[in-house]
């Protein structure tokens, strides 16, 4: 049987991250049937983004890297479930409105599912690319500058354009760490 490569499989997680990233700032997630493929992309992608964890270089801040985007690809995939219970709603407001403040109300599941766990992906992503600051400082600079932006624009500007944008750059700033041309290259 023949298996991808790692570096192969992370450009996939990666092309699926930013695809999702695009439908959620072009559509409204309750127009979409009769799948949500917003967040089955998004859910796909953060799945496949785990195997970062195995194509930089073994290290401290590998180990460490490795747990928090591991943390962050489960809360990630918790992210996604509660998504998909609001997108079964459709356009019933209420039951929208029911399920946040049931979510705003139970802090064992909106901080670890929502608002802390998911960013612990772009974390944990980030501390992986500053193995290579001394080597690749632009390409490390593009992802960590690409999470912050995803970060500010889900949180503070609600601005899917600019998440979009966020995540381009975060994506192609891993993407250019993966294929690095070096004579270290893992």
């Amino acid at each position: 049987m023949m298996f991808m490569k790692t570096k192969t499989i992370c450009i996939i997680g990666l092309t699926f991250f930013v695809m999702s990233y695009l439908l959620f700032s072009q559509i409204s997630l309750n127009t979409q049937k009769p799948i949500d493929f917003a967040h089955w992309f998004n859910l796909i992608g953060a799945v496949l983004l785990i195997s970062f964890n195995f194509v930089f270089p073994k290290n401290t801040i590998n180990s460490i890297a490795s747990i928090i985007t591991t943390i962050g690809v489960v809360a990630h995939i918790g992210l996604c479930m509660i998504d998909f219970i609001f997108w079964s709603f459709g356009n019933n407001e209420v039951k929208s409105e029911e399920l946040r403040i049931h979510l705003s109300n139970t802090p064992s599941i909106l901080y670890p599912f929502v608002i802390v766990g998911p960013s612990l992906l772009f974390v944990g992503l980030s501390l992986h690319a500053t193995n290579f600051i001394k080597t690749e400082p632009i390409k490390v600079l593009m992802v960590i500058i690409g999470a912050i932006v995803i970060g500010i624009s889900f949180f503070a500007l609600k601005n899917g354009i600019f998440m979009l944008l966020g995540c381009l750059l975060f994506a192609l700033g891993l993407g250019l760490l993966v294929y690095r041309k070096n004579k270290n290259q893992c």
